[in-house]
């Protein structure tokens, strides 16, 4: 599976989401190929599932990849649970 954690300038923030969800997936026995970007970026890249926040997911309609968002990066429980609701783990 190929994830993506998007943010709006690609570097902080989506970079510390990156780290979290790939913790979250490995410790669910979950193997994915994670890539951090903006949101630009992100549009024309092929990818399986984006996460990334509520302000940001209006400009990734259209994407194929399924959607998560996420309101707060550094909340790993948050995380957990959104991607069990989206059925990721």
């Amino acid at each position: 599976m190929k994830v993506l954690t998007v943010c709006g300038l690609g570097m902080g923030t989506s970079l510390i989401l990156k780290m979290n969800v790939e913790s979250i997936l490995k410790d669910n026995n979950v193997k994915a190929n994670i890539e951090h970007m903006d949101v630009s970026a992100a549009n024309s890249t092929d990818a399986d599932l984006i996460v990334t926040s509520n302000e940001l997911a209006g400009n990734l309609e259209g994407h194929k990849a399924k959607l998560v968002v996420i309101k707060n990066f550094f909340d790993k429980e948050e995380i957990i649970a959104a991607l069990k609701e989206a059925a990721i783990i």
